[in-house]
C-alpha cells in the first residue's frame, strides 16, 4: 500500500473551519482508478472554468455503507483515497462538496445537486488538430480521454484532465473516418475504426507510445459504424452499406458474416445491389447484448439475435436473415421515403431512431410490428402505441446520430443541419436546451460516461467540449422559434419529393456548400456571440479559436 502523504491534523483541522465539525468519522476505502480520474476531471474543470456548483458527482460514488448523519442532519461521507494519498469529502445536504486534499494542497469543489443542470450546459472548450471535418469521438471508459476521428484520416487521442493531445496516427483509411471506439478492457490501448473506404481497422498502442494499425475487414461501400460487444476485448460489429453486418474477433484472422439486411417484399430473394438496406447505424441492447438493432436506406429499424443467426465466411451471395422485431411510426410504414441515419439503445432497453429529413422516435419493446412489418391490419396498427417523438431539429445533410444523456438516459440528445445541439427530455419530448455547436452541421454527440459532460463534432475541424459552467439557468434562445420553423419548412419541402434510396444516399454524399450558405442567410443565429465570448474563458490546456473551415468542405463522396 502506498504511504500516505499528509497528515489527519491538517485534515481535521480544514474540517472544523469548513464545515465545524470536530471529530469527524473517518471511514476508509480503496478508491478505484477510474473514480479518481473522473474526480481530478472534475476538479479542472470547475477550477479552470470559472464556476463551482454546477456537476453532479452523486453517481460516482456509492453511499450505502460510507453514509452517516452527524450534527444538524448532515449526510458526511470521508473517503481516503491512498491511490493519490488523498482524502475525499462529501456533505450531502443542499449540496455536494468535495475537498481534495493531494500533495499537502487542498482544493475545494462545490457541487450542486440540481435537477436543472441540463440548462446550465455551456461552452466549455474546444479541441482543435485536426485538418478536415470531425465525423467521430468518444469518450474512454474512465472519462479521461477522448478519441477522435476525421476527413484527415488521422485518429488523435485527447487528455482532457489538461486538455491535451496526447498521440496522432494514422488510421489506415483510404478515405474519410466515420467511427472510432475504443476496445473495453484494454486500459485504452485498443482502438476500432471504420471509414469511407469500406475498411475496418484496428489500432494498438504499444508501449513505446507508437502505434500498429491493420485492416481486420471491409465491406463493399462505406462503413459509418462500429458496436463493440459489452465488456468483451474481442468481439466487435461493423453494419456497412453493402447490406452485411460483420462479426469480428480480435483473436481471429477474418471476420464472419452475422447477417444480411433485404427489404421485406424482397422476401428471401438473393440480393443484389437494388435490394439491399444500405446500413447506416448498428446498435446493441445493453440488457440483452445479443440483440443487435440496425437501420439503413428504408423506414424500418430491425432487431436480431444473434444467437439464431449462423455466422459464415463473408460472401456476397447470402439468404437474408429475418429480424426479431421491427419498429417503425405507422405514418412512415412502407412510405420508401425515409432512411434511419442513427440509432441508440437506452439503459432500459428503448430503441431511439432517428431519421434522414424526418424527426426523432423512442420506440418500447412492445411498439415492434415484429419479425415482419407486412401484412398487419388496419385494426392492430390502430392498437399499437406511438411512440415518443422529438422535433425541432433537421437531419438532412449528414448521416446523423443519435443518443441519450443523463445517469438514468432522462434525455435525448441530436445534432441538427442548423448547426444546433438538441436536447430533450425523454419523457415528454420537451425542448430543454439548443446550443449553437458548429457553423454548418453537427453530426455526432457523445455523453461522457459518469458526468454531465458532452463532446460534439460536425463540419468544423474542432471537437466542442459542453459542461454545466454557465452560472444562470440558460433558457432557449431567442430566435429557436425562427430556428424551428425554418427547419420544419425544410423537412416538409423535401418530403413532397418521393425518393428512392439510391437517390437519397447519392444526396447525403454531395458537396454541402451551398446548402450550408442557404442554412446561414435563412436566420440570424443569435448565441454566435455567446460562444465567441466563451472562447476567452477556455482552459489553458484547450485552444480557443478554431480553423477557419469555411474552404474545406466535408467529403463523403
Amino acid at each position: 500500500m502506498a504511504k500516505r502523504i499528509g497528515s489527519d491534523e491538517g485534515f481535521t483541522e480544514i474540517l472544523n473551519r469548513e464545515v465545524g465539525f470536530s471529530h469527524p468519522r473517518s471511514i476508509s476505502r480503496r478508491i478505484a482508478a477510474s473514480e479518481v480520474l473522473i474526480l481530478l476531471l472534475t476538479a479542472r474543470i470547475f477550477l479552470d472554468g470559472y464556476i463551482t456548483h454546477s456537476l453532479s458527482l452523486s453517481c460516482l460514488f456509492p453511499f450505502s455503507d460510507e453514509t452517516f448523519e452527524t450534527q444538524g442532519g448532515v449526510l458526511l461521507i470521508v473517503y481516503k483515497m491512498w491511490v493519490l494519498d488523498a482524502y475525499v469529502i462529501s456533505i450531502r445536504k443542499s449540496c455536494h462538496v468535495f475537498w481534495i486534499c493531494t500533495l499537502n494542497s487542498w482544493i475545494v469543489v462545490v457541487i450542486s445537486r440540481d435537477k436543472g443542470i441540463v440548462k446550465k450546459l455551456d461552452l466549455y472548450g474546444k479541441l482543435n488538430g485536426h485538418e478536415g471535418c470531425v465525423n467521430a469521438v468518444e469518450f474512454s471508459s474512465t472519462g479521461d480521454i477522448l478519441v477522435s476521428g476525421s476527413d484527415d484520416r488521422q485518429i488523435m487521442l485527447w487528455n482532457l484532465l489538461n486538455g491535451t493531445r496526447t498521440l496522432t496516427y494514422p488510421s489506415g483509411h483510404c478515405e474519410n473516418v466515420f467511427q472510432t471506439k475504443f476496445i473495453p478492457l484494454t486500459d485504452d490501448r485498443t482502438i476500432i475504426t471504420s471509414g469511407a473506404d469500406g475498411q475496418v481497422t484496428l489500432g494498438q498502442i504499444l508501449e513505446n507510445g507508437k502505434v500498429e494499425t491493420k485492416r481486420l475487414g471491409r465491406h463493399h461501400g462505406r462503413v459509418y459504424k462500429l458496436a463493440v460487444f459489452p465488456g468483451d476485448p474481442n468481439v466487435f460489429y461493423s453494419c456497412g452499406e453493402d447490406g452485411f453486418v460483420q462479426h469480428f474477433d480480435i483473436r481471429s484472422s477474418a471476420p464472419t458474416t452475422v447477417l444480411y439486411s433485404s427489404p421485406f417484399t424482397h422476401g428471401c430473394r438473393r440480393h443484389h445491389s437494388s435490394s439491399r438496406i444500405r446500413l447506416n447505424s448498428i446498435a446493441i441492447d445493453p440488457r440483452n447484448p445479443h440483440y443487435l438493432a440496425v437501420g439503413g436506406s428504408d423506414e424500418y429499424a430491425r432487431v436480431y439475435d444473434t444467437r439464431r443467426v449462423q455466422l459464415a465466411p463473408v460472401c456476397r451471395h447470402i439468404v437474408p436473415d429475418a429480424p426479431v422485431n421491427t419498429f417503425c411510426p405507422r405514418h412512415l410504414r412502407e412510405t420508401n421515403s425515409v432512411h434511419v441515419t442513427g440509432l441508440a439503445y437506452s439503459k432500459a432497453s428503448e430503441l431511439l431512431v432517428s431519421y434522414n429529413d424526418e424527426l426523432i422516435y423512442l420506440f418500447e419493446k412492445n411498439m415492434g410490428f415484429g419479425s415482419s412489418p407486412v401484412g398487419i391490419s388496419a385494426e392492430k396498427l390502430q392498437e399499437m402505441e406511438e411512440p415518443q417523438v422529438y422535433t425541432g431539429h433537421r437531419n438532412a445533410q449528414t448521416v446523423k446520430g443519435v443518443n441519450f444523456m443523463g445517469p438514468n438516459d432522462e434525455y435525448v440528445m441530436s445534432g441538427s443541419d442548423c448547426g444546433h445541439i438538441f436536447i430533450w427530455k425523454k419523457k415528454g419530448g420537451k425542448l430543454v436546451r439548443a446550443m449553437l455547436g458548429d457553423r454548418r452541421v453537427v453530426n455526432q454527440l457523445e455523453s461522457h460516461p459518469h458526468i454531465t459532460f458532452i463532446a460534439s463534432c460536425g463540419i468544423e475541424r474542432s471537437v466542442k467540449l459542453w459542461t454545466p459552467v454557465s452560472n444562470d439557468v440558460m433558457s432557449l434562445p431567442e430566435n429557436i422559434e425562427k430556428v424551428t420553423e425554418s427547419n420544419r419548412v425544410g423537412r416538409e419541402e423535401q418530403s413532397r419529393v418521393t425518393l428512392t434510396p439510391e437517390v437519397i444516399m447519392h444526396v447525403l454524399r454531395l458537396q454541402r456548400r451551398q446548402t450550408s450558405a442557404f442554412t446561414e442567410r435563412r436566420y440570424v443565429l443569435t448565441d454566435v456571440d455567446g460562444d465567441e465570448e466563451n472562447e476567452a474563458q477556455f482552459i489553458s490546456g484547450l485552444v480557443a479559436g478554431d480553423d477557419d473551415s469555411s474552404e474545406r468542405e466535408c467529403n463523403v463522396s
